[in-house]
């Protein structure tokens, strides 16, 4: 019932439904090829539907980058490896990438066939051009040592929340301005301004996974960082129970306030974009994570269970991101939305409203807002609001 209340959610889910189709008929012939785009549609099936969007080039670099960072990633959060075996392949996991005999059985489900048969990974990567293989091998050894530098230190401090969401996402988004510049369709954007493209993404998914993180097994790996959480709880696995419901909101609150101080960097960032499919690739995440802030704030549900945002209103995103003015509008009016959500009585209140009024402010700037304008009460994100 609830999709058909939304009719202007159906319509986007078709198309969503229409494109996955295509891009299973766009799965190139050679086996290696074959494996890196069907992986990707079992491990990131919204990214899988996002990197369409690029030419075929450029879009076989990226889909590369994404599996090994992937790869990469399930070799760091499996706490079933002992530290003394998985150090080591952190730190050499960007010479591994050149082994087409290479791979480490570990991870569960699709990212165990990802682990084991990585050598079809390593195989395209090979077959990409010596700019891209450069770029991917450059962010793969910097993300790999400061993985390695955190499986042996905890997140006690801010400095050390935005170091180690620079070495797993800031570095990313790195990666991807090289892999731009190296296809010839943008210039190479400031450092600053990509790693703000993954820290703002990241810290969305940090704030979102806080159930699934502190309930792993056979220990719980926690990215929240001491001197945040410490100011609401003796333990951070205190905010699971509901007698400490408020202090746990709290916290998720500063969080978010936190995570919104990238927002305009990727603004800018975006509309610095010359390229329509790679402006896209890039929008559409973006959107995505501003929209799970909205989501998140002042929500009690990130410690019950899963928190995000509905298919259909996913669907929606994808298939109305194209131009800057989509992207000030929907930041705007997410901004709203957590705006709307913002008690007085939070110990960052202030603080929250003048980062969203920041973000507000450089949207009306840029002169590009819907001219029919989105109010809170019409505004097509409203749902994502919990009843």
């Amino acid at each position: 019932m609830g999709a058909l209340s939304r009719p202007e959610e159906v319509v986007a889910l078709v198309k969503l439904r229409v494109a996955a189709g295509q891009i299973k008929r766009q799965i190139p012939p050679e086996e290696h090829w074959g494996f890196a785009y069907s992986m990707l549609q079992k491990v990131s099936r919204s990214f899988a539907l996002v990197i369409q969007q690029l030419g075929p080039e450029l879009r076989n670099a990226v889909c590369i980058f994404y599996l090994v960072l992937r790869a990469l990633d399930t070799v760091e959060d499996d706490t079933s490896i002992p530290t003394e075996v998985k150090v080591p392949i952190l730190q050499d996991f960007y010479r591994h990438i050149y082994n087409r005999d290479w791979h480490y059985s570990c991870g569960t489900n699709n990212y165990k066939v990802l682990m084991d048969k990585f050598h079809h990974v390593s195989t395209a990567f090979l077959e990409l051009g010596e700019g891209y293989q450069k770029a991917i091998e450059e962010i793969t050894r910097r993300m790999g040592a400061g993985m390695a530098k955190f499986i042996c230190k905890e997140v006690e401090t801010v400095d050390d929340y935005e170091e180690y969401c620079h070495y797993v996402a800031g570095l990313v988004g790195y990666g991807l301005s090289r892999l731009f510049y190296a296809a010839g369709t943008e210039d190479l954007a400031p450092d600053s301004l990509s790693n703000s493209m993954g820290l703002f993404l990241q810290k969305t998914n940090i704030i979102r996974d806080y159930l699934e993180d502190i309930n792993e097994i056979p220990k719980s790996r926690m990215f929240w960082p001491r001197e945040i959480w410490s100011k609401y709880a003796d333990k951070l696995e205190d905010f699971k129970y509901v007698e400490n419901s408020e202090k746990a909101v709290q916290c998720l609150n500063d969080l978010v306030t936190n995570a919104l101080i990238h927002a305009e960097d990727c603004l800018q960032y975006m509309s610095a974009l010359k390229d329509h499919a790679i402006f896209c690739f890039c929008a559409i995440p973006q959107i995505m994570a501003i929209g799970t802030c909205a989501l998140c704030y002042n929500n009690v549900n990130v410690f019950r269970g899963v928190v995000k945002m509905r298919r259909g209103l996913t669907a929606r995103v994808i298939d109305e991101t194209n131009s800057m003015s989509d992207v000030y509008t929907a930041f705007y009016e997410f901004s709203l939305l957590l705006e709307s959500k913002i008690d007085d009585n939070d110990p960052n209140a202030a603080l929250t409203r003048k980062r969203v009024d920041s973000i507000k402010q450089t949207c009306r700037s840029s002169g590009l807002l819907k001219s029919r304008g989105y109010h809170l009460d019409k505004s097509p994100y409203k749902h994502i609001l919990p009843c």
